[in-house]
């Protein structure tokens, strides 16, 4: 079971950024396709962003030239750069770990780290 930490997140103004961090530990980092998901408050969780082992990125159309995802093989880490926040993007953002075999980088299952809030005023 991978065990993952998010930190970073935190209130900002609608426009701003913040980074994202997650750092991964118990499994073999370079094996995994690393996600990031949000909650909005009263929303299902949805997918925002994924990375595969050899850094390629797929993201939900709403965040598509504002947020980037990247990791760290050295740190066994992954990051997500949020730009241009606007208040739809506040919610919970969970990082997710899942075995590379999973082709579907969406799908709501693996391991799941405890969350971080993203609140963004207008």
């Amino acid at each position: 079971q991978v065990h993952l930490v998010e930190s970073g997140g935190g209130l900002v103004q609608s426009g701003g950024s913040l980074r994202l961090s997650c750092y991964a530990s118990g499994g073999i980092f370079s094996t995994l396709v690393m996600g990031w998901f949000r909650q909005a408050p009263g929303k299902e969780r949805e997918w925002v962003a994924a990375i595969t082992p050899g850094s390629s990125t797929t993201y939900t159309d709403s965040v598509k030239g504002r947020f980037t995802i990247s990791r760290d093989h050295a740190k066994n880490a992954v990051y997500l750069q949020l730009s241009s926040l606007k208040s739809e993007d506040t919610g919970v953002y969970y990082c997710n770990a899942k075995s590379y075999a999973y082709r579907d980088y969406a799908a709501d299952f693996g391991s799941w780290g405890q969350g971080t809030q993203v609140t963004v005023s207008s």
